[in-house]
């Protein structure tokens, strides 16, 4: 019998993960996958604001125990589905062509970005059922996009006014839903993404403007939406980005995550990354991001991450997607193999409509894969 290529390629996964489960001996439950361990960082000192403390804090356990993460962006730029979620930035900055082409011939002169922010409705959006796919798949922890480049947050924040999800379009908590559906129906841990910069922001504009010497943009912005994030939200990780416009001593990362590792309400379970500064990368933080779909192909001696998307083209959902954009099964399922017998654990983003979560055929097949992984690969 002549065996399809991706029959083929479950039995060398699982024949890979059987190999890792017989390797990991003891570790391992037969019925249940694996021992839970603790999961809450054993703090022996108070943690300093300087990289040599806050790099010697160990990750929490669950987070390597995790190995699967769904990456949700969702937010205005959804509602133009078109080019990427940097959307709004390729109009008025980049002026990119195919963008304003796509602009002057659907949309009235006049029209501005911010008239798309009433049609992000999300009339459609169910957190519960959101988070029964994210159950079925096999996935530990979800990391949701609370406010992108754009500015645009999806919770009723008192920093970001008339901009963001409870204000204008949807007239909802999308945030707090999904925050609660997720801590109520599941075991899943629940992650934040937060942009440290704005592209447009008047008070980021006027700290540019002055070689970032003024920093009024963090101390009346950043910072405060960061802490009423952790604070409201409690979230299992913060994943920061947006830093590599400003050192970390501008956005006063190590202040903060200082702050978050001794005094946050998160402090023994949160996990962080390394986007805290244009020279954090892969250097501080919690674990390494490295880049974008990082993959070093071998093992790593620190903690990383590999947050990747379905769509090889955007971050964000495009409504002129082709199928052939999209990774296969086959594809999914070997990257996250590569993945995580290199130390890494993998955050696979999914795409949504401004009214809906988006599923083809294709995607049901990957969270199949991502299934196949966490029931026959417990490593």
């Amino acid at each position: 019998m002549v065996l399809k290529k991706s029959s083929l390629l479950f039995v060398v996964i699982l024949t890979f993960c059987e190999a890792i489960a017989k390797e990991a001996g003891n570790g391992l439950s037969q019925s249940k996958g694996k021992v839970k361990s603790p999961v809450n960082v054993q703090r022996a000192h108070e943690y300093e604001p300087t990289w040599e403390s806050l790099d010697a804090r160990p990750l929490p356990s669950w987070y390597d125990e995790g190995k699967i993460g769904i990456f949700i962006h969702w937010g205005v730029y959804s509602v133009p589905g078109f080019g990427s979620e940097w959307f709004w930035f390729s109009w008025k900055t980049s002026k990119n062509e195919r963008i304003v082409n796509f602009m002057d011939q659907n949309y009235p002169p006049g029209f501005t970005y911010q008239d798309f922010g009433h049609q992000f409705t999300a009339e459609f959006y169910n957190a519960t059922k959101w988070t029964e796919l994210f159950k079925k798949s096999g996935a530990k922890y979800v990391v949701l996009t609370s406010k992108h480049h754009e500015g645009y947050t999806l919770w009723p924040s008192k920093y970001a006014f008339s901009w963001n999800a409870m204000a204008v379009g949807a007239h909802r908590n999308l945030l707090g839903e999904l925050a609660e559906a997720i801590r109520s129906d599941s075991d899943l841990r629940f992650g934040l993404y937060h942009s440290l910069y704005e592209w447009f922001n008047p008070l980021w504009i006027a700290d540019l403007a002055t070689n970032l010497t003024t920093d009024e943009f963090v101390k009346f912005k950043t910072l405060p939406e960061l802490y009423e994030l952790v604070n409201e939200y409690q979230p299992d990780i913060v994943w920061s980005d947006g830093e590599w416009e400003a050192p970390d001593s501008y956005w006063q990362s190590k202040e903060f995550l200082a702050w978050l590792y001794n005094e946050s309400p998160v402090k023994d379970f949160v996990v962080t990354n390394d986007r805290w500064g244009h020279k954090t990368l892969c250097t501080h933080g919690g674990y390494y991001t490295c880049a974008d779909r990082y993959n070093p192909g071998i093992l790593q001696p620190h903690k990383w991450e590999n947050c990747m998307t379905l769509d090889k083209i955007s971050w964000g959902y495009r409504r002129n997607a082709q199928i052939e954009d999209y990774l296969t099964p086959d594809e999914l399922i070997k990257t996250i193999a590569e993945t995580v017998s290199c130390g890494g654990l993998r955050l696979v983003r999914m795409r949504r409509k401004p009214t809906q979560f988006v599923w083809t055929g294709q995607n049901n097949q990957s969270y199949n894969w991502l299934w196949l992984m966490e029931h026959k690969c417990p490593v």
